[in-house]
C-alpha cells in the first residue's frame, strides 16, 4: 500500500471517529441546551466532513468513502450504545449490521478489478 493511500484510509478513520463522536455528543447535548457537548457535536461533525473531503480528494471513491463512513458509524454507534448507554441491540440488528458491513465489503472488492 502506497503512502498516499494509507493516508487516504486514516483520513476516513479520522472522520468516522468523529462522526461517531459528533453523534454521541448530540444526544448529550439535550437539544442543544449544554454548551460543551454541543461544541463537541459542531467540532466533530465539521472535522468528519473535512476529513471525508481529504480522503475523496486523495482519490477514494466516493461510493466505497461514503459507504465505509457510514457502515462504521452505524456498528460503532449501535455496539457502543449497548456496551455504554443501556441500549438494546437485538439478534436482527447484529444481523442488520452484519449486512451493511457485508454490502460495504462487496461494494470495495467489486470495484478493485
Amino acid at each position: 500500500m502506497s503512502e498516499d493511500v494509507g493516508m487516504t484510509w486514516v483520513f476516513l478513520a479520522i472522520a468516522i471517529v468523529a462522526e461517531v463522536t459528533a453523534t454521541l455528543a448530540l444526544r448529550a447535548s439535550e437539544g442543544f441546551t449544554k454548551l460543551v457537548p454541543s461544541i463537541v457535536l459542531v467540532v466533530g461533525y465539521l472535522t468528519a466532513f473535512a476529513m471525508l473531503s481529504f480522503a475523496l480528494d486523495r482519490g477514494m471513491r466516493v461510493g466505497i468513502a461514503y459507504g465505509v463512513w457510514a457502515a462504521a458509524g452505524v456498528a460503532l454507534l449501535a455496539l457502543i450504545g449497548a456496551a455504554f448507554l443501556g441500549e438494546s441491540l437485538t439478534t436482527v440488528q447484529v444481523g442488520g449490521i452484519a449486512l451493511i458491513i457485508g454490502g460495504v465489503l462487496a461494494l470495495e472488492l467489486g470495484g478493485a478489478h
